[in-house]
């Protein structure tokens, strides 16, 4: 598959990172300026591992709790997207500790809806793979309402489409703020028989 990808024209930059060891405090985290990006994922935080058990997207498949192979590794949002969900939500902003992102990066148009199997490639060499849309749920509404209780009932709606992406680390090395990221892209069709 990688040899038949295809380099975009643009590059986007990380913004921030965040990571949080700790699984059960919720999906807040905190910043950090550089991370080691391990097979296992993001060093230091806790959705990172080879495996994760399944949970209620997947009880079609599985049921609850069955070991399966970790592809949410980390949660990577868009700058740009965050603010436009902010807007919507009539807030001054949704920041990104808020809804247990990893990465959040600037400069690469509508991120959420990047293919599976996208690359994000970073000077180090490292890469991740884009593995689906991370779909907007009400754990991070639960926590936007502590800091702005009137937009709670409003997260869901307004971030659809732009709540960033989820994936997995393919190659590792060492990330940091304001690192270049080279976007790679897979063939594009579409599946008729869905």
């Amino acid at each position: 598959m990688p040899e038949l990808l295809t380099k975009l024209s643009f590059q986007g930059a990380i913004d921030r990172l965040l990571a949080n060891p700790d699984r059960d405090s919720g999906l807040e985290k905190t910043e950090v300026p550089a991370a080691r990006l391990l097979f296992t994922g993001m060093e230091g935080d806790c959705h990172g591992g080879l495996t994760r058990k399944s949970d209620s997207r997947m009880l079609k498949q599985y049921k609850r709790g069955t070991p399966v192979r970790n592809s949410r590794q980390l949660s990577i949002l868009s700058a740009e997207e965050l603010a436009e969900v902010a807007e919507r939500m009539a807030i001054p902003a949704v920041k990104p500790e808020w809804v247990g992102a990893n990465m959040v990066v600037r400069g690469i148009p509508d991120l959420t809806l990047l293919p599976p199997s996208t690359r994000l490639q970073f000077p180090s060499g490292a890469m991740i793979v884009v593995d689906a849309e991370n779909h907007p749920c009400r754990y991070p509404a639960d926590i936007i309402a502590r800091h702005h209780p009137e937009a709670k009932a409003g997260f869901v709606k307004a971030a659809m489409h732009k709540r960033g992406v989820v994936g997995w680390v393919e190659a590792e090395g060492s990330i940091g703020t304001g690192d270049a990221i080279t976007v790679w892209i897979p063939p594009q069709r579409i599946y008729s028989h869905a």
